[in-house]
């Protein structure tokens, strides 16, 4: 679900500074509530940078023919520099994750426009399963359906109670407190939302001293997973869910590890526009990605190959990426 959206770096700058070229005859700000002649997109899609003007092309020609201006659309490197494209008025809008969103309102005044939709979801939970759930299940383990997938899963705790699982958290976060300096816990790199930030703001919340964990550092979501259901970890932390990435190399591992608690929501991205922009150009803008995906079976293939989401939506829930930047600054430096 959650997946590396990284591009060749050297053809991003390359893009990139086409960009600043471009940015400088007619794409930049309007104070005077005047439309500008073209304007830019930065985003990091999911192809493969061969890829790149065959995904890009459908979407700026519909919104370029919405306007009625150029809609340029260009590749940064990660997420960070689509920030920095817009502060340098390299774009004018950027599609990008949730940290970058904050930083891109907090830094540049951006106007957070639109949150990407996964799978229905503006949000989702980091999963914490255990292959000890006498340990850490305060009730028996249920079986739910994971819509995605179809695949039957295994939850305790109140974390699912229907036959169709939610993935709705806070839930069950009270059985963290059980993680003491002697469990081994699963870890992905510290930039990982799912698999290291919210987990540890969870189990601070919880009592737990993160400082004395007995960490397995992991790389990836996957590799979460089956640290917990080959017993290389008791705990371990991915997004929701995770499990079905491994389904086909473990088929019980709803049985290997079992979910005992979700983390508060996890937001995801979105698009965010320049305040430079006029505030009618923006609110057509807006109209027009949020009905792109439901434009054309074509337009809901390219929505999906380019960054991997479903649709997006006007109802940005920006209360959500501030408790993100709040979650980042506790991990700053």
């Amino acid at each position: 679900m959650r997946t590396s959206l990284l591009v060749p770096a050297a053809a991003a700058a390359a893009v990139l500074a086409l960009a600043g070229c471009s940015s400088d005859d007619g794409g930049g700000s309007s104070a005077d509530g005047e439309w500008p002649s073209e304007i830019t997109i930065s985003l990091v899609p999911s192809v493969e940078g061969a890829d790149l003007a065959e995904a890009l092309d459908p979407l700026t020609a519909y919104l370029s023919e919405g306007l009625g201006i150029d809609v340029n659309g260009v590749v940064a490197n990660d997420y960070a520099a689509t920030v920095e494209a817009l502060g340098a008025d390299q774009a004018q809008v950027i599609i990008t994750d949730a940290g970058s969103l904050y930083h891109a309102i907090e830094q540049y005044n951006a106007q957070l426009i639109l949150r990407d939709v996964r799978f229905g979801a503006t949000s989702y939970a980091a999963i914490a399963m255990t292959n000890n759930p006498d340990k850490y299940c305060t009730d028996e383990v249920v079986t739910a359906a994971y819509g995605a997938t179809g695949d039957e899963l295994s939850y305790c705790n109140g974390t699912e109670t229907g036959a169709d699982a939610t993935g709705e958290g806070p839930a069950g976060v009270e059985a963290l407190a059980n993680i003491d300096a002697s469990t081994p816990v699963a870890l992905q790199a510290a930039t990982s939302p799912a698999g290291y930030q919210y987990p540890i703001v969870a189990m601070r919340e919880q009592g737990v001293d993160t400082d004395a964990l007995n960490q397995i550092p992991v790389e990836g979501n996957n590799n979460a997973v089956l640290a917990v259901a080959n017993g290389d970890a008791e705990v371990g932390f991915a997004y929701w869910d995770a499990r079905v990435t491994v389904i086909e190399e473990v088929p019980d591992v709803a049985d290997q590890a079992v979910v005992f608690a979700y983390t508060e929501m996890i937001p995801n991205g979105g698009v965010a526009a320049s305040s430079n922009l006029p505030e009618d150009l923006v609110a057509e803008l807006t109209t027009l990605m949020d009905d792109y995906a439901d434009s054309s079976d074509a337009a809901a293939d390219v929505m999906f190959n380019l960054v991997g989401l479903s649709d997006w939506t006007n109802e940005t829930a920006q209360d959500e990426i501030t408790r993100y930047g709040e979650i980042l600054a506790e991990f700053a430096g």
